[in-house]
């Protein structure tokens, strides 16, 4: 999986949107103005020497854990809540995982919502 096709994926979900809070190097992705998945583009001024391309996902803590115990290509999220955040370095692992992941750490923000809000993007 490559850079435009995490995006390309992680756009296609139901009510995603994107902007740049934290500068030109990093893309957030939001649902309902919640972050769920934030893209690192290269470069700037969250660069770490030689990393490789990565995104950090919301999962919770367990999952987190387990991931991370699972896959070296999951690791605690460079800058964000270590407890809620992991980066996962996406062209290490297959397609289909890394989307897999996408959507889990959407849902995990689908379910956070309000009930009346939440309805709009169940089965999405």
């Amino acid at each position: 999986m490559n850079i435009e096709q995490v995006r390309d994926f992680t756009l296609s979900l139901n009510g995603v949107t994107e902007d740049q809070p934290f500068g030109d190097d990093i893309i957030t992705f939001r649902l309902e103005g919640k972050i769920f998945v934030c893209l690192w583009l290269g470069g700037g001024r969250h660069d770490m020497k030689n990393s490789a391309p990565r995104i950090a996902l919301k999962l919770s803590p367990e999952r987190n854990e387990e991931l991370r115990e699972r896959y070296s290509a999951v690791t605690p999220a460079w800058h964000w809540n270590k407890t809620h955040w992991s980066d996962v370095y996406y062209e290490q692992l297959s397609a289909s995982q890394v989307e897999e992941w996408i959507v889990e750490s959407y849902n995990l923000i689908v379910s956070k919502l309000p009930k009346v809000v939440r309805q709009k993007y169940i089965n999405s």
